[in-house]
């Protein structure tokens, strides 16, 4: 029996009720969103399309999943918001950026009912704009809360998650991209890569830790990951550039070194090749007002 290997840290879970002024662009999150719409309409647009939110239907947006927010009449919406924990270092929706939709079920509906019960003041009394209310130091403050919880509501609160995010898994998009377990040497690569990711890495050395040789250990790798190790290397590089620019002021430079850059021009020039602007620019676009 394989048991789950991720681990998911409650931000936000309310009732809320949206309108117009829910009107946010180019938002990317370092957690996850599952949205259940009670009533109205509201609309999702991302990488892969406009996505209508209506009644009755569930939505996933995985982590660092680039979108926009859109109600123009009213929307009444159930949501909750979590980090992800891996001890692999694999994300579950890792190679499923996009968002996600199903029919929601009668038990989908109590359980997100059961998870704000057992998690009561834990919705987003600064504003419904992300730019505000996503900050590093609310992040601590709700990770604290978490820590104080008793037991019994940590493994209620965990099973919740992962029933949701069990319906997700169960869509044809998702099962065509993880139909096949990972060996180990990937995995500990994968590890290695993130827990490395501020030093100079190279394939040659994770092949030579797995002991296989590089070509072959390359063509696993892209074989289990959809990327090779140097793209899975960059691309987890912006990631967390990405993540460091969202949730703090780090100056750039630092950013660079902190994610295995080099040099702030080399960091600037490929980061705004992978994201479409540059480091400032990106944090012009979603950086957090510094008042609440």
């Amino acid at each position: 029996m394989k048991l789950t290997k991720n681990y998911f840290h409650l931000l936000n879970a309310d009732l809320v009720r949206l309108g117009p002024r829910w009107n946010f662009n180019n938002v990317i999150s370092p957690y996850y969103r599952i949205y259940y719409i009670a009533a109205g309409e509201g609309y999702i647009n991302s990488q892969n399309g406009h996505t209508k939110l209506v009644e009755g239907q569930l939505y996933l947006i995985p982590s660092f999943t680039l979108c926009d927010l859109h109600c123009d009449g009213f929307l009444h919406q159930y949501f909750i918001q979590f980090f992800e924990e891996s001890t692999n270092g694999i994300s579950t929706f890792s190679h499923c950026r996009e968002v996600l939709n199903l029919s929601a079920a009668e038990i989908d509906v109590v359980n997100f009912k059961r998870l704000i019960e057992i998690n009561p003041g834990r919705g987003i009394n600064r504003s419904d704009n992300p730019k505000v209310y996503e900050k590093d130091e609310f992040y601590k403050e709700y990770r604290k809360l978490n820590e104080q919880q008793h037991i019994g509501v940590q493994y209620e609160t965990q099973g919740i998650i992962h029933q949701l995010l069990s319906r997700f898994m169960k869509s044809e998009r998702f099962k065509m991209i993880n139909n096949q377990p990972i060996p180990s040497a990937v995995l500990s690569a994968i590890s290695y890569i993130q827990i490395n990711i501020g030093n100079q890495l190279k394939v040659n050395e994770l092949a030579n830790h797995a002991n296989l040789n590089v070509d072959y250990f390359s063509r696993i790798f892209h074989r289990c990951t959809g990327k090779s190790p140097v793209n899975f290397i960059l691309e987890t590089r912006i990631e967390r550039a990405q993540y460091l620019i969202i949730t703090s002021n780090i100056p750039y430079g630092e950013i660079a070194a902190l994610t295995g850059f080099g040099n702030q021009q080399y960091f600037s020039r490929m980061f705004k090749k992978m994201i479409g602007s540059s480091p400032k620019e990106y944090r012009k676009q979603n950086q957090f007002m510094s008042q609440v």
